[in-house]
C-alpha cells in the first residue's frame, strides 16, 4: 500500500466550510498520514486553530514561485477578487492560485498519493481513504464524453489544457475529469508538469499563470489519458465517492437530507458548491444529526424501555 495524504487549498472566506470539512474528516476518515491545508499567508492565523498532529497549515508562499506575490490586503480595494501580481505574467486571481497550490502541494508531498478535498466537501460515512487511494493503481474518476464542443467553461478549459500539454487534435464530445475527492499520484503529477514544460518551453507554474483559463482536474485527467504508461498505473472509474450539487440552486435542509439518503453505499462524501448559497448552518446541522444518529448505540428489544432515559447530546 502507498502512503496517502489529504490536501485542501482554502482561504478566509471559506473558513466555515473548511471547519465542517475538518470536523467530518476527524469524525469519519482513517488511513491517511497528514492533511495539508494550503492558505494565503495572511490567513494562516485564522486557520491555526485547526492544526494538529495530523493537520498541517501551510502558507501559500512556501509553494508559490518568488516572481508571484500577493497584492497587500490594504490595496485590495482595486479589485473585488484576491489578486496576485507577477513579474512574468498579467495579474492572477485567487481561484487560479488555489489550482496552482493544489499541483504544488502534490508535488511537494512526502506521500505517494494525495486525495484533494475542496473546502465545500464533507464526509458523512466511515471511510478508509488509505484502502481506497493507496492500492497498486490510482483511482481516476471520469465522466465519459461529457464535454461538448460548445460547453461554455469545460470546453474552454480543455482547449487550454491541450495547449499546455501539446495535444494537436481534439475530438468532441470529450471526457470530463472534474469531480470531488479526487486522488492524484505524485509521480504522475511530476510527469504532467514536465509535459507542460516540454510543450510550452516554460516552467509549469508560469505557463498556467499566462494561460489562466484552465482546470487542474482536466489537466491531470487528460494527461493520464494521453499517456499509455501513466494510464496503465490508474484505475479508471465512472463512480464518484462523492454525491455532488453542482448548480447554483440554493438547497434547504430537506434537500440536503435527501442528497445523503440518495447516496449509494460507495458514496461517502457530500459536496454542495459554495456558489449555490446554501446555508452552511443547514449543512452543518444535517451533518451533525447524521453523525449523531450513526454514532448512537443501537438498542436491542430488551433495552427499548431505556430509550426514555437516553439523553441525546445537544448540537449547535
Amino acid at each position: 500500500m502507498h502512503s496517502v495524504a489529504l490536501l485542501t487549498a482554502s482561504y478566509a472566506k471559506d473558513i466555515e466550510r473548511f471547519s465542517l470539512l475538518s470536523e467530518s474528516i476527524d469524525t469519519w476518515l482513517s488511513g491517511y498520514t497528514r492533511h495539508y491545508v494550503l492558505v494565503n499567508d495572511e490567513d494562516v492565523p485564522l486557520f491555526e486553530r485547526f492544526g494538529s498532529d495530523k493537520r498541517v497549515i501551510v502558507p501559500a508562499s512556501r509553494y508559490l514561485p518568488k516572481w508571484l506575490f500577493a497584492l497587500p490586503p490594504a490595496l485590495q480595494f482595486i479589485s473585488s477578487r484576491r489578486v496576485w501580481l507577477s513579474l512574468l505574467s498579467s495579474p492572477v486571481h485567487g481561484w487560479h492560485i488555489q489550482q496552482i497550490l493544489k499541483i504544488a502541494g502534490v508535488l511537494n508531498a512526502p506521500e505517494q498519493r494525495v486525495c484533494i478535498l475542496d473546502s465545500d466537501n464533507l464526509f458523512f460515512r466511515e471511510f478508509d481513504v488509505g484502502q481506497y487511494a493507496g492500492g497498486e493503481k490510482t483511482p481516476l474518476f471520469v465522466t465519459p464524453k461529457a464535454i461538448a464542443a460548445d460547453a461554455p467553461l469545460h470546453a474552454l478549459w480543455l482547449r487550454t489544457v491541450d495547449q499546455l500539454l501539446g495535444v494537436k487534435d481534439r475530438s468532441f464530445p470529450a471526457d470530463d475529469y472534474v469531480g470531488n475527492a479526487l486522488v492524484w499520484d505524485r509521480d504522475t503529477a511530476r510527469a504532467m508538469t514536465g509535459a507542460i514544460k516540454a510543450a510550452t518551453g516554460l516552467n509549469w507554474a508560469l505557463a498556467l499563470c499566462r494561460k489562466k483559463k484552465f482546470s487542474e482536474y482536466l489537466l491531470y485527467g487528460h494527461f493520464v489519458a494521453s499517456s499509455p504508461a501513466h494510464l496503465a498505473t490508474h484505475q479508471v472509474t465512472e463512480d464518484s465517492i462523492a454525491v455532488s450539487h453542482w448548480d447554483d440552486t440554493r438547497l434547504d435542509r430537506p434537500a440536503i437530507e435527501a442528497m445523503m439518503r440518495a447516496a449509494s453505499p460507495e458514496q461517502v462524501a457530500l459536496c454542495i458548491q459554495s456558489y449555490s448559497s446554501t446555508s452552511i448552518d443547514d449543512i452543518r446541522d444535517v451533518f451533525r444529526l447524521n453523525s449523531r444518529d450513526r454514532r448512537a448505540p443501537s438498542l436491542s428489544p430488551d433495552h427499548m424501555g431505556e430509550v426514555a432515559a437516553f439523553e441525546v447530546p445537544k448540537t449547535r
